[in-house]
């Protein structure tokens, strides 16, 4: 979501790719970038990232992976510059193709499941009624701390974001 949201944001022109990927690219801030939704579920995305990362030659110091996070509460973010997967899957299979977890994150807190639900049935349904209303403001957020990122660097959003409510 918050992929589609930069792409119409900034008019990034989606480009064709064998790559197991949705890829744009196009300039935010007047930096050049490329933007990607990997077509595989996030357990399993370090593969077609891993892909992207060495069909453009990319470095992965310079990528920013949005993320869904449950150790945090619903509308909150974090961003983090490296470090270990904290038991996220997709970021285990990231870390695992690329062979460094050196890539900046903004964690999505989404929260915890209810007793009874499991993770991966709560992370891929459909928002509750109050997480809707939610919504809207918590992707601006999102896409302001990637363009934050992205024009004065993590340590910035970090100061920015990271703070509590």
């Amino acid at each position: 979501m918050v992929i589609d949201r930069l792409k119409d944001k900034y008019g990034l022109i989606a480009r064709t790719s064998r790559i197991q990927a949705e890829l744009a690219e196009g300039a935010i801030a007047g930096r050049m970038v490329m933007v990607a939704k990997p077509q595989a579920y996030m357990n399993r995305s370090g593969d077609p990232v891993g892909d992207i990362i060495r069909t453009y030659g990319l470095q992965c110091e310079d990528m920013v992976v949005i993320h869904d996070d449950i150790d945090l509460a619903y509308e909150r973010l974090k961003i983090k510059e490296k470090g270990g997967d904290g038991g996220h899957n997709g970021l285990r299979s990231l870390a695992d193709a690329l062979g460094t977890a050196a890539f900046v994150r903004v964690r999505m807190g989404v929260g915890r499941p209810d007793a009874g639900i499991g993770v991966v049935d709560y992370v891929l349904g459909e928002f509750d009624a109050d997480q809707r209303l939610a919504l809207e403001r918590f992707l601006s957020q999102a896409v302001e701390a990637a363009e934050v990122i992205l024009c004065q660097g993590a340590k910035e959003a970090m100061n920015r974001f990271n703070r509590k409510p």
